[in-house]
């Protein structure tokens, strides 16, 4: 319902007048109408059974979304806070690609160097003075999931780790994914860094509906071209860490594996997040967190994503 008040001095009569017209006009109009941003989406607030498939109750979660019908197909434990390792990662790129440009360049800080992380992070090489493309860099950052290009990319976007960080919390609340909270942008352990499968859902549901992120993630690899801190050009390629797109892992036959990102520390175990289409090119995200190993990882992802039909 609308209301009006109007002030009209000097004009005797005519406010009244003018009241009664609009209200006659606009009474139960509606001023404002947009899609709800949850009708969007797939939700479920329990666990969620799919026919036919029992779940790995070894795992910290797992989830299979139907985007399309906007239906959660599987749910387990998808509200629980977990690390989410390098799926940290998809929250970065998403960042870098809504602020920044791909033709942006670089220049690598000292603390976004490669020496900067420990010897056991898995980085790109990275080293100061050397000028990257932001483009090279989120190749280089969801392909071969590098720590150090997760830094460049922060400070290069907000200026300082810490502001992208802030920038990722807010980004968190925006999309509901209230159960996050990070702490750095690419998911090296910290107790407080944390998220859930529904939540990476809803970034990852984000990130996929632009089109460069979609492009890397399903590229088999990437040859980055960058300027050495002495000025030569040099060449750098990145393959994904993902095992279905090496082909170590073979995708089921009714399914075609768009890509995705992986993750992995000792405390977050194995995980995983897909972008997988059906036989008529439905889209589908599938997720597995927590496995003890990359085999189990593999086996129960495959076998949540062949229930699709």
């Amino acid at each position: 319902m609308a209301f009006a008040f109007l002030y009209l001095s000097g004009c005797s009569g005519e406010p009244k007048a003018l009241v009664t017209e609009f209200e006659k006009a606009h009474y139960n109009a509606e001023l404002y109408e947009s899609t709800l941003y949850a009708e969007e989406l797939c939700v479920a607030e329990t666990d969620v059974v799919l026919e036919g498939y029992e779940g790995d109750t070894a795992l910290h979660a797992s989830s299979l979304f139907d985007l399309e019908n906007k239906n959660v197909l599987y749910s387990w434990q998808s509200h629980e806070r977990l690390y989410p390792a390098s799926t940290t990662k998809i929250m970065t790129a998403l960042l870098a690609l809504e602020n920044g440009n791909l033709e942006d360049t670089v220049t690598i800080s000292k603390t976004a160097a490669a020496a900067s992380f420990p010897s056991d992070a898995q980085v790109c090489g990275l080293r100061e003075g050397e000028v990257w493309t932001l483009e090279d860099l989120l190749n280089a950052l969801l392909l071969y999931s590098g720590n150090d290009a997760a830094s460049a990319i922060a400070e290069h976007i907000a200026g300082t780790e810490e502001s992208f960080v802030n920038m990722m919390n807010s980004r968190a609340r925006e999309l509901m994914a209230n159960n996050t909270h990070f702490t750095n942008p690419h998911g090296l352990h910290d107790d407080e860094h944390y998220t859930t499968a529904y939540d990476l859902y809803l970034i990852f549901n984000e990130c996929i509906k632009n089109e460069h992120f979609v492009e890397i993630i399903s590229s088999d690899s990437y040859t980055a071209v960058y300027t050495a801190a002495d000025g030569s050009q040099q060449e750098m390629t990145f393959t994904p860490t993902n095992l279905y797109a090496k082909g170590v892992v073979e995708e089921p036959d009714n399914v075609t594996i768009v890509g995705g990102k992986t993750g992995t520390t000792d405390e977050a175990g194995c995980c995983l997040i897909l972008l997988v289409r059906d036989s008529q090119n439905r889209p589908y995200i599938s997720i597995v967190m927590g496995a003890p190993d990359k085999s189990t990882l593999y086996e129960d992802m495959t076998s949540l994503i062949e229930k699709i039909t």
